[in-house]
């Protein structure tokens, strides 16, 4: 029963490997006449299916699949007067397709956040073939938060781990610990000052 879950498009039948010489591509929105167009001069990292309520996610999927890639390697190419941010006040500044609503780019301004530098990017939308694969689930339980019974999270979960995601309730352990390690040493720069 688990396997008749449909979690997102781009892993529902098997997951892509990475091209060990995948060198970028661009991202294409959802517009047919016009669209924004933003190139991303490399490979990303952290891959992932999402299930929080604030990433974008193509219509019909209980799951968004987002990766990290370095700011200074995302470009709008094409259409940057369409581009708008999402919520102003959200700490990742989503950068979406005003006319089609499609996410182009997530972006942290703030210096001190332990993801600052990184820029969120939805690798489904390019046509090219390569990117990094997603490698876990996180904010797995709040698709709750988009109305998903909460009745059949269970089988959910076995089918995220069928396809080779483990879920999670937050981000990956390795994630977790760089979050952590980040806060440390702002916390043993900030003591240091005090002294």
């Amino acid at each position: 029963m688990s396997n008749a879950i449909s979690l997102h498009p781009s892993v529902d039948n098997g997951i892509a490997p990475a091209s060990k010489t995948f060198a970028g591509g661009t991202l294409v929105c959802k517009c047919k006449d016009d669209p924004v167009t933003v190139a991303v001069a490399g490979q990303t990292a952290h891959n992932h299916v999402c299930g929080c309520t604030k990433c974008w996610k193509p219509k019909g999927a209980l799951f968004s699949v987002v990766a990290v890639v370095g700011r200074d390697k995302v470009k709008v190419t094409k259409g940057k007067k369409k581009i708008k941010v999402v919520d102003e006040n959200a700490v990742i500044k989503r950068h979406a397709c005003a006319k089609c609503g499609t996410h182009m780019y997530g972006r942290i301004d703030k210096k001190s956040h332990p993801f600052y530098g990184l820029d969120f990017v939805h690798t489904e939308l390019s046509p090219e073939k390569g990117w990094s694969p997603p490698e876990f689930a996180a904010f797995v339980s709040s698709i709750i938060e988009s109305g998903f019974d909460p009745k059949k999270m269970s089988g959910v979960r076995e089918r995220l781990r069928a396809i080779g995601l483990e879920p999670y309730d937050c981000l990956s352990p390795p994630l977790m610990d760089a979050i952590a390690t980040h806060v440390a040493a702002a916390a043993k720069k900030r003591k240091k000052k005090k002294k």
